[in-house]
């Protein structure tokens, strides 16, 4: 017997950087999922077989030992480890397991990926040992492999991928989180371009230190759209939502945390109809989003294409983590 847990990527809406100092960020679980299906073992190995991402192998006493792929490729799969050590920690249960992991949401972009990975990967492990984890045990749990990854994460995006719909953060202040059950059509915008979060959010802690007059104006503008943004949603109101990253998108810029071809993304998607556009997560790369009407999608899609970009069409989902029992030996 098996269990598959599927759980969310994320994108940020409003609110990125001026998060780390004030004011809310605005995050969305988006349909594009992670799925992990686990088995127990007869031994204590946690075996890991990511062959989409190009790489397997397994932990033997915390040890990496690869399969396929570079031995490196351990510090991406550390992660899931971690997670399902703590689960059976949490468990009381002294056992092995192997994870299959498939997953459609882009690495290293901004999206949530390994978050997702690692709350589907506790999901799954705490289901077949019938461990009834409830979401907070998983969103908890999850958030121990994260810290492998991420040094010192929010918990944002372990967070919305087990709870889905929307959360509102803000540091030092409990999550708030929505669901609306009207669906957002978006465009994600993937530059292929990796970035490095703590370098970016170090750039403008150095530009606030010169000009923090300036750039506290700007976080305290970007702070005034997450909350104008939040109350968009909910009145699901498109036109005011994508002026309103338009706005966020060039205070961004301001911040020297976009990039030519984060501009061109963007750009390209205003001129072929959509209603807004803005770059997702820290900059410097990964992804930018466009908010739009369903008869401009594919145009918009194609601009992106013709800029080199990857093109992702995603809704927002207020579905977190789920999991099934696979009986068939169906893996």
């Amino acid at each position: 017997m098996s269990v598959e847990a599927t759980a969310p990527g994320k994108m940020i809406l409003f609110g990125e950087h001026s998060v780390v100092y004030r004011g809310p960020a605005i995050v969305l679980a988006i349909d594009r999922r992670a799925s992990v299906i686990a088995s127990k073992r007869d031994d204590k190995r946690v075996y890991v077989d990511a062959e989409d991402l190009g790489f397997s192998g397994y932990f033997e006493e915390n040890i990496y030992y690869p399969i396929t792929g570079k031995a490196w490729r351990g510090r991406n799969l550390s992660a899931l480890n971690v997670a399902s050590k703590k689960v059976m920690e949490h468990l009381n249960v002294d056992g092995g397991v192997n994870l299959k992991v498939r997953s459609m949401i882009p690495i290293a972009v901004g999206l949530g990926s390994s978050a997702a990975v690692c709350v589907a990967t506790t999901a799954a492990v705490g289901e077949l040992y019938e461990g009834k984890l409830t979401k907070e045990e998983i969103a908890e749990l999850s958030f121990e492999g994260e810290k492998i990854i991420h040094g010192t994460p929010s918990g944002v995006d372990n967070n919305v991928s087990t709870y889905g719909g929307i959360m509102k953060y803000e540091r030092n202040q409990p999550f708030n989180r929505f669901k609306i059950e009207n669906q957002l059509p978006f465009v994600i915008g993937n530059t292929r371009r990796k970035r490095s979060t703590k370098n970016l959010v170090d750039e403008v802690r150095l530009l606030h230190e010169r000009n923090s007059d300036l750039v506290d104006n700007i976080i305290d503008t970007i702070g005034l759209i997450s909350t104008q943004g939040l109350e968009s949603l909910f009145k699901n109101d498109h036109y005011m939502i994508g002026e309103l990253m338009n706005i966020n998108h060039g205070l961004l810029s301001a911040l020297g945390v976009s990039t030519p071809e984060l501009d061109q993304l963007v750009h390209s998607a205003r001129r072929e109809g959509a209603y807004g556009a803005k770059l997702t997560g820290a900059g410097g790369g990964g992804c930018m989003i466009a908010i739009s009407s369903e008869e401009n999608l594919s145009s918009i899609e194609r601009g992106i294409r013709r800029y080199r970009g990857q093109s992702i069409r995603v809704n927002n989902t207020n579905e977190g983590v789920i999991t099934r029992r696979i009986n068939n030996g169906d893996n």
